[in-house]
């Protein structure tokens, strides 16, 4: 056969790929790969093999062609096909020797190279080293050794910043704490014409900077634009309606405490891209926040009917009794998301979540320090521990996890407003004000209802410090927020009654009663404020 036939055969076997016709693919390349024993031809059998699932015949072609130990693609292939056949140790030894330190610079693959291939497209391609350490990465995780998988992932990226999948397993799975993501973010190296690239991975982080900093983000890439057609033409397109843009914008509404803003995107978002995981996601905990029980319902019914082996199809199942107040259910579900996928964040949260709704601190405990040890770098198991400490009123304990909390996430507002709260229980009155401002401080976007029992608490803090007018002012700003606190208007009510302004404690205690009509603690301060106030028109007439 002449040269010309052998390439038209290479063409056919690229079509049949294309096309998805793999046996089709294989028969040919086996031809070719038998007629010239090159070995990109060899290669292109194996890839064809590999992608019609032929894993164990891929895998001996790549050994038998001797080739594998001297080329990096080669063996990358093999180790590949070792992957799916979850032969995990085979897959590290395929990789070679190589170590990684705790930057995620690589020493050990340097030697090798790409030797036989057609490097014509290398510009435009993933950096074989990176596809390595990623695999790696993934072989580490499988065997349950994360902290060698997170240091292989940092690699990858490091490696290739296009290498995706290994910074969405970096942050997806919580591997690094909030300081780590942004450092590992600037050490990167982008092509200029990437500077883009860079802008989208820091919106993926977690997204804790000040309002201003995050929106002029998201405004930057919505303007990235690309002109298609001819030169006088004026099509431009842009990425202000891409779907991972707007998962991405919503996850940081959700963030924020605003949740109908966020349910109104990720509704948005769904009608036109359905299957969007990321925004499903998003999509439930927004509505669950705002106890929209019956839309959990249908979106759990549609993910188990679509997804029946994905943890978030169970873990909405989860969600909707979670909502409904049926923790026996929920913790059933949740359960089963986490048996499905056991490296699923969310899952396990809602376990502890389930437990700790009916008391039962101690499996919510094993379910929180489960998450904390299997994402370290999530700071919510860990304050869910502390939580659960303050609830049985193990304030020092309590204050320990939320330190270490605080310095996973040192940006998060809840974790300040917990110790502050630790600080009021143990009297540390000074102490509760220092970390309720903290609180306040922290929060990178406007005051939602979220924050109102911050500012209530702050309130409270400073009246015990007699600092009267003060806490007012918060109660005032706390009322603003939520006009439908018992404990705003108690806390208002009483401080009056303390400054002895017995008509304004008067006109708060009846609207505090008004929430809760048997309230004790309202009822007999409006009594006394009462007596007060008439014991004082006595003395005026006198």
């Amino acid at each position: 056969m002449r040269e010309e036939g052998v390439e038209k055969l290479r063409g056919v076997v690229r079509d049949c790929v294309s096309k998805h016709l793999y046996s089709s693919a294989i028969f040919f390349a086996d031809k070719v790969a038998a007629l010239t024993s090159d070995p990109t031809d060899i290669y292109m059998l194996a890839q064809a093999l590999f992608l019609g699932r032929h894993f164990r015949r891929a895998l001996h072609l790549l050994n038998s062609s001797r080739i594998v130990l001297r080329d990096l693609r080669f063996r990358y292939l093999a180790a590949k096909c070792l992957e799916e056949l979850k032969e995990w140790h085979q897959c590290l030894v395929m990789l070679g020797d190589a170590k990684v330190d705790e930057a995620g610079n690589v020493d050990g693959l340097k030697g090798c190279e790409a030797m036989y291939l057609d490097k014509d497209g290398e510009d435009h391609e993933i950096n074989i080293i990176s596809a390595i350490c990623f695999l790696r990465g993934k072989a580490y995780e499988a065997l349950e050794n994360r902290a060698q998988a997170r240091l292989w992932y940092k690699a990858a990226v490091k490696a290739d910043p296009l290498c995706y999948e290994a910074l969405e397993c970096l942050v997806e799975n919580y591997m690094l704490t909030c300081e780590e993501e942004t450092s590992l973010i600037s050490a990167l190296q982008f092509a200029p014409e990437d500077s883009w690239l860079s802008t989208f991975y820091s919106c993926l982080i977690k997204k804790y900077e000040k309002e201003n900093v995050v929106e002029s983000k998201f405004a930057e890439l919505e303007k990235e634009s690309c002109h298609i057609g001819p030169p006088d033409s004026s099509s431009t397109h842009t990425l202000k309606n891409n779907s991972d843009l707007l998962a991405c914008k919503a996850e940081y509404y959700h963030q924020c405490g605003e949740y109908q803003k966020c349910l109104e995107l990720t509704s948005m978002l769904l009608e036109r891209d359905p299957f969007h995981m990321k925004c499903t996601l998003v999509h439930l905990a927004a509505t669950m926040e705002l106890g929209r029980s019956n839309e959990l319902y249908l979106m759990a019914c549609n993910l188990v009917r679509d997804y029946p082996q994905k943890a978030l199809s169970w873990f909405a199942v989860g969600c909707y009794y979670y909502c409904i107040k049926k923790y026996d259910q929920a913790r059933r579900y949740f359960g089963k998301a986490t048996n499905l996928d056991g490296t699923f964040p969310p899952a396990w949260i809602g376990f502890g979540n389930a437990y700790a709704a009916q008391e039962e601190s101690d499996q919510a405990m094993a379910a929180f320090r489960t998450g904390a040890r299997l994402f370290p770098g999530c700071h919510l198991p860990t304050l869910y521990i502390g939580m659960e400490c303050m609830r049985t009123h193990n304030f020092k304990l309590a204050e320990q996890f939320f330190m270490q909390a605080k310095s996973i996430c040192p940006s998060d507002p809840l974790v300040y407003n917990e110790l502050g709260v630790v600080a009021y229980h143990t009297k540390e009155y000074q102490k509760a004000v220092r970390w309720f401002e903290k609180t306040l401080a922290s929060i990178s976007y406007s005051l939602s209802e979220m924050w109102e029992p911050t500012l209530v608490n702050f309130a409270h803090a400073l009246r015990k410090l007699k600092m009267y007018r003060e806490a007012i002012s918060y109660y005032e700003k706390a009322l603003a927020l939520s006009t439908r606190s018992l404990s705003t208007y108690a806390g208002l009510a009483y401080t009056y009654h303390l400054q002895d302004d017995f008509n304004s404690a008067i006109t708060y205690y009846h609207k505090a009663l008004w929430l809760k009509p048997d309230d004790q603690f309202c009822t007999e301060m409006l009594t006394l404020a009462l007596e007060d106030e008439c014991y004082r028109g006595t003395d005026l007439r006198k």
